[in-house]
């Protein structure tokens, strides 16, 4: 059983959540960018983008007393929002050199 939010944790609880997305998109936006303008600085961007989001779920978990098999869950998370761009972007690449292909 998941113990429910201290109240004086609400607030930081509802922030890191909302960071949690925000940081989780820069991270992909900032890594599509690198690779389509072929510049290290914004894959760099993405990367502090990605430690942000690290940081916030481990806040996110202290706050919700997130244990068990919930913490699993959120490593499971991070790791799929690590890969997820990546993946994305690789098979957005091949289906539009497919398009662009003379057959």
């Amino acid at each position: 059983m998941i113990q429910p939010v201290e109240l004086q944790d609400f607030l930081l609880t509802f922030f890191v959540s909302a960071l949690v997305i925000l940081s989780g998109a820069c991270y992909g936006l900032f890594y599509a960018w690198s690779k389509l303008a072929g510049k290290p600085g914004f894959l760099r961007w993405a990367y502090l983008a990605y430690a942000m989001l690290s940081a916030s779920v481990l806040v996110l978990t202290r706050t919700a007393h997130l244990e068990g098999y919930w913490l699993a869950l959120a490593i499971i998370m991070l790791l799929g929002y690590f890969l997820a761009p990546r993946a994305i972007f690789r098979l957005c690449a091949a289906t539009h050199a497919a398009e662009h292909s003379p057959s």
